[in-house]
């Protein structure tokens, strides 16, 4: 297995390119789809109980890892040896819990924990050797979040956002007493403060001061008792400039900057606040976390929405890349991924055909060491289509770069239904991970594409910016063209299309059927926006500012906000929809849905909707998530295959 590795990685290098610009158009004819006798729809229950793994963190001896799972249908912590073993439950609660993190001496681990979907989460800690759960914060209309101990133990900073707040501030809580100070007040209500690390003697914290649009940022030093500022990274113009780590002398931050309009990683000489390149390319790397011992450092780079991971040396900034198969491939670890020795990384991958998996790199020998086990033994990888990297162009010519996933055994008839799948965000990327709404549609005999459209992150500034104050217009068609692209593949009636996506892939569902009504076929959205206007009014105020990033003043630019809302369409809509929503969504609020749905009921329209109590922006109980597959794939059936006889188990 090993050697198979190993010729994989090696295979995905001979194929790399140097950036964007360098993408090929994909012939649509020359995706095919494999013949495999055995295969057959894939059970959404084994796709739903095949369990999310993330969020670990090393104990101060190297012997254990606390990490968030599902494997009980909740998200909750659970420790394991780190030399592999089955996994012991440590909390239990029907809220999310994530973020754990270590206390220095060992005997506490501090976490955070919502309510009911409501991102309104509380700091608790718990005996790591079990124990009852103590809730440090507490308090019902201030989100904490993101715990991160002083190196003497005596403290976290913190991230604190009261629910009327539009940006989070960044908190000391002490560890004896539970008390709360702000350690900043930020007044502009469009910038957002983010913790990267404590100084070595606990005076200092440094922290990246970001645009809520994700264009601008700098990164500063804090010291904690006075909360006097200084800014490392000062600047001219719109350049992000993140911080990810501290060098143990205390003299370097690790950072990424997308001066170039690409994002690269440097190293930034903290004394005399100049930078040094790391990296020089137009893939989007990403930095890291230094070595406990300070010699060296990691960092990624997403290359057309697969990764892969680096170990570089801070000196001579030589690197080697860490092998592992084609797919999604990361460093994970709160605060770092290295082992309190520096032996051991702790490394997350996936793939379209292999769910998130934690797994052990050991320097010395340079072997990986897979930890957890998250697959249901049925889901074997050979069941399920394998995503396909895709190039196409737009209306404008612009290049799109999309996945696709062919189902086994189609002939090139022109008769299989299609679906495109919008992401979210909008500045954010579909990446090759394991797309249970792919592997549940593709398995099933849908042809699915996902396209990364403008808008999204990881293809340069540029890119990222194409779509600001055109939401709903050039990335819109490019999802009509990810259509086109399916037509034109051979296999796929261009009657047969349909469309789904969650979040701002909801919205983009509301907008396809409204403004582009003979493309599609059906849909289903979840928790999409129907008005910008509505949103600003009842959203989250951080969302707030960030829509007001990407449409302007709600005031002087009205017009923008009105022919960029799906309301101002969505009578024209000729395909069936499903609504899917959250009762106690922040982000995109119940109003929404409603509003959709009510319009549709008054034109006669086809439409049906269902509201998942103690649910939130996404769906994090497992009975809910399978559910809500469950009606997606009923939805499909009925309207794009002109039945509902096939089996949704």
């Amino acid at each position: 297995m090993r050697r198979v590795l190993l010729i994989l990685v090696s295979a995905f290098s001979l194929l790399a390119v140097s950036g964007p610009d360098d993408r090929q158009i994909t012939d649509p004819k020359s995706i095919s789809s494999a013949s495999n006798p055995s295969a057959a729809p894939v059970s959404i229950d084994d796709l739903f109980f095949t369990r999310n793994v993330g969020g670990p963190s090393w104990s101060p001896d190297g012997k254990q890892i606390v990490f968030t799972t599902n494997l009980t249908g909740r998200n909750n912590l659970w420790k394991v040896a780190s030399s592999g073993g089955w996994p012991i439950q440590l909390s239990q609660s029907d809220d999310r819990q994530g973020a754990a993190v270590w206390s220095p001496d060992g005997k506490w681990i501090v976490y955070q924990q919502d309510r009911g979907g409501g991102e309104i989460y509380d700091i608790f800690a718990i005996p790591s050797a079990g124990g009852e759960a103590v809730n440090l914060t507490n308090t019902a209309g201030i989100s904490e979040t993101s715990p991160e101990f002083s190196p003497d133990g005596k403290a976290l900073a913190i991230s604190w956002k009261p629910k009327t707040a539009p940006t989070p501030d960044i908190a000391v809580l002490d560890w004896g007493t539970h008390s709360v100070r702000n350690v900043t007040n930020e007044q502009a209500k469009d910038h957002v403060w983010g913790f990267v690390s404590w100084s070595s003697d606990g005076n200092a914290i440094y922290a990246d001061r970001a645009y809520v649009g994700g264009t601008d940022a700098d990164v500063y030093r804090i010291d904690v008792k006075t909360g006097s500022k200084e800014n490392l990274t000062p600047h001219q113009g719109k350049i992000v400039y993140a911080a990810s780590s501290l060098s143990k002398d205390g003299r370097t931050l690790l950072i990424t900057s997308n001066k170039t309009g690409y994002n690269n990683v440097e190293l930034l000489d903290i004394a005399s606040k100049k930078t040094t390149p790391v990296t020089d390319t137009q893939w989007d790397a990403e930095a890291g976390s230094f070595a406990p011992d300070g010699t060296g450092f990691t960092y990624l780079v997403n290359q057309d929405g697969r990764t892969e991971i680096y170990l570089a040396d801070r000196e001579s900034h030589s690197r080697d890349r860490l092998p592992f198969p084609q797919g999604l491939t990361y460093f994970t670890g709160n605060p770092t991924p290295f082992s309190p020795q520096g032996d051991r990384l702790l490394i997350g991958h996936q793939s379209s055909q292999q769910p998130s998996d934690l797994w052990v790199y050991d320097l010395q020998s340079k072997k990986p060491v897979q930890l957890t086990y998250s697959a249901i033994a049925d889901l074997n990888p050979s069941k399920l289509p394998a995503s396909q990297l895709v190039h196409y162009k737009s209306f404008d010519g612009k290049t799109i770069s999309a996945f696709v996933w062919i189902p086994f055994n189609l002939r090139r008839d022109g008769t299989a239904p299609g679906v495109v799948l919008p992401h979210g965000g909008p500045t954010g990327q579909t990446v090759d991970y394991f797309n249970r709404d792919a592997a549940a549609l593709a398995s099933r005999g849908y042809v699915c594409i996902a396209p990364n459209v403008r808008g999204s992150t990881g293809y340069g500034m540029a890119f990222q910016e194409a779509n600001k104050k055109d939401l709903g217009g050039g990335d819109l068609q490019d999802e009509v063209y990810a259509a086109h692209f399916l037509v034109d593949t051979g296999y796929v009636n261009s009657k047969k299309i349909g469309i789904t996506g969650g979040s701002y892939g909801g919205y983009m569902t509301l907008m396809a059927i409204g403004k582009t009504p003979d493309v599609w076929a059906a849909a289903v959205e979840e928790y999409g926006i129907i008005n910008w206007l509505t949103m600003l009014e009842h959203e989250d105020p951080l969302l707030q500012q960030y829509e007001q990033s990407l449409l302007g003043d709600p005031v002087k630019d009205r017009k923008i906000y009105e022919e960029d809302s799906p309301i101002t369409y969505i009578r024209n809509e000729k395909a069936p929809l499903l609504v899917l929503q959250g009762d106690n969504d922040i982000r995109v609020p119940k109003e929404e849905a409603e509003q959709v749905v009510s319009i549709l009921k008054q034109e006669g329209r086809t439409v049906a909707a269902h509201y998942y109590p103690n649910e939130g922006h996404g769906f994090a109980k497992r009975e809910n998530q399978i559910d809500a597959m469950r009606r997606t794939i009923e939805w499909f059936d009925r309207y794009l295959k002109g039945s509902a006889a096939a089996s949704t188990n």
